[in-house]
């Protein structure tokens, strides 16, 4: 449920994610024809929380349970072709949607007549060859109240999340000596 309050705050990411794509395109000097990038950003106010999500980014929290254990909670979902709603859509508007044999895991967002580019996401900045296929630049935005049994949130690519689970993340992070190496814990690990 998304609070009266923080409706604006949701229409605002909404809006820079949609000048983000549009400035990205704008930008001559950056080929962005087949190419692009997810996001994943978070406004917090006090103990409120908004999260926006494009593509497969990811935002997972570490927090305690009732018996204080750190577990971890996903807060957005990866915004991939495989998702019947995400693949609605891009049929819908001609784009092709299916994995190849050789990687029968990862579903792809194809043109109609060309096996390319073979995106693995179904949101995205950029990649504007698939813009009139379906693909799309808005976020998903949803919203949480904070409690004191969250200890902090992790915000990542598919670079982590393909190689780690949720947990082994939160585990990684909560162990390191000190914020700062935090983030190169988490990548150390994943590489």
């Amino acid at each position: 449920m998304f609070p009266e309050m923080f409706r604006s705050l949701k229409e605002s990411v909404f809006k820079a994610f949609k000048l983000m794509d549009w400035d990205l395109k704008k930008h001559q000097s950056i080929d962005c024809f087949c190419s692009g990038t997810t996001a994943v950003t978070l406004v917090k106010k006090g103990f409120d929380l908004v999260v926006g999500n494009l593509g497969d980014s990811r935002a997972v929290l570490g927090m305690r349970d009732d018996e204080n254990n750190l577990i971890a909670e996903q807060l957005t979902i990866d915004l991939n072709p495989n998702l019947p709603r995400e693949s609605a859509r891009i049929k819908k508007c001609n784009g092709r949607v299916f994995a190849l044999q050789d990687e029968p895991d990862v579903t792809r967002v194809w043109l109609p007549n060309s096996d390319s580019p073979g995106l693995a996401m179904a949101r995205a900045f950029g990649d504007f060859c698939l813009k009139n296929y379906g693909l799309i630049s808005v976020p998903e935005v949803t919203y949480r109240r904070l409690t004191v049994k969250d200890e902090f949130i992790i915000l990542a690519t598919d670079g982590i999340w393909d190689v780690l689970s949720n947990k082994e993340a939160v585990d990684i992070v909560f162990s390191a000596p000190t914020r700062a190496t935090a983030a190169r814990a988490l990548v150390a690990s994943a590489v």
